[in-house]
């Protein structure tokens, strides 16, 4: 079982910058693929940004495309995702996504995880 436990959530103004972080509780971490998600109008959740279990491919939404991006350090179990020019429509909670088949072509589809964390609120202020 995975524990996942997101923090660095908070209140910014538009154009300002946040950095989320995901710890896991289990150094299998190393080969899980991570995902973030947010809620989004007609969905429960809608894909934000994924990593590869190795950090390398990533991927993004179009609509965080350039601003943001997501970072994986294996040695301390923790998953990033840096987020710059932040604008007020990114107001949302941020949840972390764990997914264990390595199976990278559905990395989009929150079906596609088995291990969520509790998530962590970001407000953008305009």
């Amino acid at each position: 079982q995975l524990q996942l436990v997101e923090s660095g959530g908070g209140l910014v103004q538009t154009g300002g910058s946040l950095r989320l972080s995901c710890a896991a509780s289990a150094s299998t971490f190393s080969r899980y693929n991570m995902g973030w998600f947010r809620p989004a109008p007609g969905k429960e959740r809608e894909f934000v940004a994924a990593i590869s279990w190795i950090a390398d491919p990533a991927d993004y939404a179009d609509s965080v495309k350039g601003r943001f991006t997501a970072s994986k350090d294996n040695a301390k179990n923790t998953v990033y995702l840096q987020m710059n020019s932040l604008k007020p429509e990114d107001t949302a909670v941020y949840y972390c996504a764990a997914q264990s088949s390595g199976i990278w072509f559905n990395r989009r589809s929150t079906a596609a995880y088995d291990y969520w964390g509790q998530g962590t609120q970001v407000t953008v202020s305009s």
